[in-house]
């Protein structure tokens, strides 16, 4: 799947061969990375959230939603190799897809445009699929994360719903609404992602395990959004959160029928 590259940390300049690229003093890899940056208005926030950008990343694709401030002209200022793509639709799931389209990187990271995640995390999430990961989930309720920007309404019902779905697709998650995540390319062959709001992180949680993919949780602290409203409803979007639960628990017991009744048939025919 991919090369690892142990590096001594004695000496001021890590030793690199080939095509190997250092992420820390005692790691170096060869797949690129891709960071998705879904934005809508998002100009004040974007300095925090480049500044933090590890610069050994292969890319990094912003994906406008029509924003009406200078998003993408500050986002070009910040990294002059930005790739710009132009959202089609509306909703964070549709921004998502339409950047993972862009992406030509064999690791695609997710980082919200709002200033809460800390891209020095990067090298965590890339650690945890060059290890041996598909799928490298952020958690801000895994030993070692936090988050300052949850009520406590939110809290509990991220915690009910996560429950939920461990319960009934066989997940041990600790986290489930949590934007901050990271996968190999070849796992968007496996979830065939096709929703386009903020429940598109829980679909994505939900399919990597009906598909079987290697997850691993990583701590991560979410802060507060530094600059600007929100577009979350905590009430709305936890119906559609539920919504998806429910439907993926649907499509799944759909599937179990119809292979029951396929091996019936097959045995039937040898029967016969």
């Amino acid at each position: 799947m991919s090369s690892v590259l142990p590096m001594s940390s004695p000496g001021p300049e890590p030793v690199v061969a080939g095509s190997y690229r250092p992420i820390s003093s005692h790691l170096a890899i060869t797949p690129p990375v891709s960071v998705v940056i879904p934005a809508m208005n998002e100009a004040e926030n974007l300095p925090y959230v480049f500044k933090t950008l590890p610069d050994w990343i292969h890319e990094v694709v912003l994906v406008d939603g029509n924003s009406t401030d200078d998003t993408v002209e500050v986002a070009r200022s910040l990294w002059p190799g930005v790739k710009v793509v132009g959202q089609r639709g509306k909703g964070k799931g549709d921004a998502l897809i339409s950047g993972f389209e862009a992406c030509s990187g064999d690791i695609i990271v997710m980082v919200d445009a709002d200033g809460s995640a800390d891209g020095n995390e990067i090298v965590s999430y890339v650690s945890a699929l060059v290890s041996g990961a598909d799928f490298a989930k952020g958690s801000r309720f895994a030993n070692g994360g936090g988050t300052d920007d949850m009520t406590l309404i939110r809290r509990l019902g991220n915690w009910a719903l996560c429950t939920v779905v461990n319960r009934k697709f066989g997940a041990r998650y600790t986290d489930l609404c949590y934007g901050y995540n990271a996968f190999w390319r070849h796992c968007l062959d496996k979830i065939d992602l096709d929703c386009t709001g903020f429940e598109v992180e829980t679909l994505m949680n939900i399919r990597v395990v009906k598909a079987g993919l290697r997850v691993q949780e990583i701590p991560s602290h979410e802060y507060l959004r530094i600059h600007g409203a929100s577009n979350l409803r905590a009430v709305r979007d936890g119906l559609r959160v539920l919504r998806v639960i429910l439907q993926e628990r649907s499509n799944r017991r759909a599937l179990r029928r119809e292979r029951r009744a396929a091996l019936a048939n097959t045995l039937r025919g040898e029967v016969s």
